[in-house]
């Protein structure tokens, strides 16, 4: 049965002119929500191999852990990586949630693979955490003994929210237009962020990040997961680049309703943490030209996921 409509109230930021316009928004389905939340600690013993007094400075740092499965691996550090790198590599969030990935009842070392080493490459922080983890996992098939490619960019799990705005009979969806230095443009996105640490509260990353790109404060109650129709099989959540990245998206449906000054006003608004090197540009689009101006995954994949949802009468 389609979810009904009901009457919310859309709170603009403080950086955005606070006001309050009523519109009506999709209530939030019973789903999955925190379903692969869950964090088993892992508990690495860190025992760093140093250098001897006169050994060749190429000698790389090292230390073992125990996967869940009681299997013990070691983690080396490149050339460059320190031993401070290291640890931070081995104790952050995103490689835990890989190795958590990895051992689960659905993971590669549960179907017949092995993980022997990991090569921590580069290791980017975030102030104090790990923002961004580079590493080449040694992984064979234990049959066969044939060596899987292994090189992983490791971001940890991320949230995504579509933004649709009624309005004078059209409907709207904000979008985000920011610098992307790795494809070396500028891209039309649907606002987006990282999920930092192990509490995991993908709703409340969602809320955050649209206040902090768009300007506007949405109600957790009031956001749909667009991701929870998806086969529990699946994780529930959208991989981008599966190939060499490990970065698992939720994606998040929010429908609203604003006069034609709200959208006016929001139309090239420049917004965004200008200390985390953000330099944003707020854009609205009519929703059926969506498709067409935007390259990115995370529109192109809720827009998918919307749309069928509607068809199966999951959605109005």
């Amino acid at each position: 049965m389609a979810a009904p409509a009901r009457t919310h109230r859309l709170i603009f930021s403080d950086a955005f002119h606070r006001v309050r316009i009523p519109h009506r928004c999709l209530p939030l389905l019973p789903s999955p929500l925190g379903a692969g939340i869950h964090h088993r600690r892992l508990r690495p013993q860190l025992v760093i191999q140093r250098m001897a007094s006169g050994e060749a400075q190429s000698t790389p740092s090292s230390t073992r852990i125990a996967l869940p499965n009681g299997d013990s691996v070691e983690i080396l550090a490149a050339p460059g990586v320190s031993d401070s790198d290291l640890r931070n590599a081995v104790n952050s969030f995103v490689f835990k949630q890989w190795l958590k990935n990895i051992s689960s009842e659905t993971g590669l070392l549960a179907g017949g693979l092995s993980l022997r080493q990991v090569y921590i490459q580069g290791v980017d922080m975030f102030g104090r955490g790990v923002g961004f983890l580079k590493f080449k996992a040694n992984i064979v098939d234990k049959e066969t003994q044939t060596k899987i490619p292994g090189i992983v960019f490791a971001r940890g799990p991320a949230v995504a929210v579509l933004i649709l705005l009624d309005s004078g009979g059209k409907t709207y969806v904000v979008l985000t237009e920011q610098p992307r230095v790795p494809v070396g443009k500028l891209i039309l996105e649907i606002p987006a962020g990282m999920i930092d640490d192990e509490a995991g509260d993908i709703i409340g990353t969602a809320v955050r990040e649209v206040e902090e790109e768009i300007g506007i404060s949405l109600k957790k109650e009031n956001m749909v997961n667009l991701t929870a129709f998806l086969d529990p099989n699946t994780g529930c959540k959208v991989f981008p680049s599966p190939g060499g990245c490990d970065e698992e998206l939720s994606l998040f449906l929010y429908k609203g309703t604003a006069d034609e000054e709200t959208i006016a006003a929001l139309q090239g608004k420049e917004m965004g943490l200008r200390d985390h090197g953000e330099l944003i540009k707020v854009h609205v689009v009519p929703y059926d030209k969506l498709w067409q101006v935007t390259a990115d995954m995370k529109a192109l994949a809720a827009i998918a996921l919307y749309e069928m949802a509607k068809r199966n009468g999951l959605l109005l």
